[in-house]
């Protein structure tokens, strides 16, 4: 065969393959995005930062209403900004009154998803302040929540960016007032009833009945509580048996990214896991109108409420494996 036609040959052959590759690849968007291409913003600088820098003397504990929360509130809005989540009514902070008269504020950003239905995920950014000029960092207590919050609010925009499409929406909120009898969530649970918290994408309001289920995140970076000797790489997810989806977290748990030590109770004790689910936990506004709600939380240790809960006390590879586990979990409940 001459030379020309086995190019022309070579040439019809690989224009074939090539719009078989081009019409292999033609599938909806997000098809071949995994989940695990956004773990890699699950790092464990990144944790670090976020803690460190909500437990700075710049924010001063954090209490409702001072200076420092401000600091708090608003470098969470910033990165609720740069991470594409979307206000509600034109702005982050949702204002109100605390228990005790004080001003406060919560920070909403909204994810949309493809459907008509919501899934809140929610850490509280306040804690004790500085007291007679001690600072009180509250490190674990709560800024690793929140630096939960905010990693996992990076990580599903960063799947959105890629093509990936969850049917529900994601409210994250950073709340304030949980040192003031829950009034943060209390007062989220409020503007939701109250038909004052707008989706941005539809402009509807948000309804109670449209909320599959409340996510709490509450002080995950503590190790030195476990459930049992020796794992200090455990969490406990608290929920109702039959509304929390143990199975997705179950399931999440058998990567090897993951393999934590899980519980679902507080400590095999049921009063205590009552209290903590039922009384005094942000979830519970939600759970009291019978919103199916979880909470993720490694314990209270013995470095809560006081200086040396600091961000060099938290273990960040351990808290990097928790948060893997919760995003696998939403992904499965999303």
């Amino acid at each position: 065969m001459p030379i020309g036609r086995l190019t022309r040959k070579f040439l019809s052959i690989c224009l074939a393959l090539t719009a078989l590759t081009t019409l292999a690849g033609a599938q909806p968007s997000g098809y071949f995005i995994s989940a695990r291409n956004a773990e890699h913003l699950a790092d464990t600088a990144g944790l670090r930062s976020r803690v460190a820098f909500l437990a700075d003397s710049l924010c001063a504990g954090r209490a409702s209403g001072t200076p420092g929360s401000l600091h708090a509130q608003s470098a969470i809005a910033r990165q609720f900004a740069a991470y594409g989540l979307k206000p509600a009514g034109g702005t982050y902070f949702h204002g109100f009154r605390t228990l005790t008269g004080g001003s406060a504020h919560n920070v909403v950003g909204f994810l949309p998803g493809s459907g008509d239905r919501y899934v809140v995920v929610a850490a509280h950014y306040d804690h004790i302040g500085t007291l007679a000029g001690t600072l009180y960092p509250g490190a674990d207590s709560n800024a690793s929540g929140v630096a939960a919050l905010l990693t996992l609010a990076q990580m599903f925009q960063h799947l959105k960016e890629l093509g990936k499409t969850y049917s529900h929406t994601i409210i994250f909120a950073a709340l304030d007032g949980k040192e003031q009898s829950l009034s943060g969530s209390y007062h989220l649970w409020n503007e939701i009833a109250g038909g004052l918290i707008r989706d941005p994408r539809t402009g509807l309001p948000v309804s109670p009945k449209d909320i599959d289920r409340m996510v709490n995140i509450d002080q995950v970076g503590g190790t030195e509580a476990p459930i049992h000797k020796n794992r200090p790489d455990y969490l406990m997810m608290l929920c109702e048996p039959g509304d929390g989806r143990r199975d997705a977290l179950l399931i999440a748990n058998q990567s090897p990214e993951v393999s934590l030590d899980l519980g679902f109770d507080y400590y095999g004790s049921k009063d205590f896991t009552r209290v903590f689910y039922r009384t005094i936990s942000d979830q519970k506004p939600f759970l009291d109108h019978g919103v199916p709600s979880v909470m993720f939380t490694s314990g209270i240790t013995l470095r809560n409420n006081k200086v040396t809960d600091n961000a060099d006390s938290l273990d960040y590879g351990i808290l990097r494996r928790r948060v893997l586990a919760m995003f696998y979990y939403l992904v499965r409940v999303l």
